[in-house]
């Protein structure tokens, strides 16, 4: 698996295992909502620096980001559209 596949699989597998949407860790990590969908589609080449604040946001530590995920192991897909506001 290629470095920014594994960094896109990690990403979205952290984002999904925390319930987070895109947007919540965009705001989160201070970046465009587009920018997080286009990392986990291996559409954007990641800095170090957002690297490092994306793990900030996700609570963990970037070396995750770099880890091989195990063979035909995905992150579940969550629903799709807003949730509703309270």
């Amino acid at each position: 698996m290629e470095t920014r596949a594994r960094i896109a699989w990690n990403l979205r597998h952290h984002r999904s295992a925390q319930k987070l949407t895109q947007e919540d860790l965009a705001v989160d990590a201070q970046v465009d909502r587009t920018v997080i969908s286009d990392l986990e589609r291996e559409k954007y080449n990641i800095s170090i620096d957002l690297l490092d604040r994306l793990a900030e946001a996700l609570s963990i530590d970037i070396s995750q980001f770099f880890s091989e995920p195990p063979p035909g192991d995905r992150p579940q897909p969550m629903k799709a559209g807003r949730k509703p506001k309270v």
